[in-house]
């Protein structure tokens, strides 16, 4: 197993942004891209749909820059909470720069046991959360001349795994998704990639998912090892900075996993 790289310290990539993103509570992937921007310069919007996790994670967020951060409770399968969160967000910080759709809900079951409740509720969090909140925000970025996105999507957006056939068809129509409205928003000077990571070790992803198969994903993976959730934090802030001005409609893999 390889070992964990040293945490990187701020460039300044996103001096002067304003971000939101969206599920930020708690240790995964959302927490871990906020506290990166906040080191890399930028202003941070926070929601997720847990209020009290919510409140416990800007605070942590709030010792490294005590007037960056604000937050804001948000179900992303609502249209209501949607348009509000980004209203909060421009009210506080004047405007949107890059939106990072985080927000996502896995599972495991069968296909031929799976509820169309169970298949509606992890496409309407991993999938139509994300057409939402762009399609609330794109507005606010075109007549600002410009932003960018980044969506969470997955590798099992390309790969094969039993019992993931929801998540799966979700984080690939995050994929296509993402290419397609790129297109759209190019002409307004915005651009939209995303991430598919393989897997990114938190307390959370710890506590539901048995240990077997995380030795099974820790073997596919050439480092031996899962991902730190900043390691795939760090891709998503390139995504979202100038470094990445000439990507668009991309979906940048962040694994090891053999293919």
């Amino acid at each position: 197993m390889s070992a964990i790289p040293d945490y990187p310290p701020g460039r300044g990539l996103l001096k002067g942004k304003n971000v939101l993103v969206t599920a930020a509570a708690g240790t995964g992937i959302g927490f871990a891209t906020a506290k990166r921007c906040l080191e890399e310069g930028a202003r941070v919007f926070v929601s997720d749909v847990h209020e009290r996790r919510l409140g416990e994670a800007a605070e942590r967020l709030r010792t490294i820059v005590p007037d960056g951060v604000a937050s804001q409770v948000c179900d992303v399968t609502r249209e209501e909470d949607v348009r509000a969160l980004v209203a909060a967000a421009i009210a506080a910080h004047g405007r949107i720069d890059v939106l990072v759709n985080n927000a996502g809900l896995g599972g495991s079951a069968a296909v031929v046991e799976m509820t169309d409740e169970q298949w509606h509720k992890v496409l309407d969090v991993s999938l139509t959360s994300v057409f939402r909140m762009t399609r609330a925000v794109l507005p606010h970025m075109y007549a600002g001349g410009g932003g960018a996105i980044v969506n969470n999507a997955s590798v099992l957006g390309w790969r094969a795994q039993a019992l993931q056939s929801h998540y799966a068809a979700a984080k690939a129509g995050v994929m296509a998704f993402t290419r397609c409205s790129a297109i759209e928003a190019a002409e307004h000077g915005v651009r939209i990639n995303a991430v598919a990571p393989s897997i990114a070790m938190h307390a959370f992803l710890n506590r539901v998912t048995s240990d077997d198969l995380l030795t099974e994903l820790k073997r596919r993976e050439a480092f031996g090892r899962t991902a730190e959730t900043w390691e795939v934090a760090n891709v998503i802030v390139f995504l979202a900075s100038d470094l990445a001005g000439y990507m668009t409609g991309e979906v940048v893999s962040v694994s090891s996993q053999h293919a």
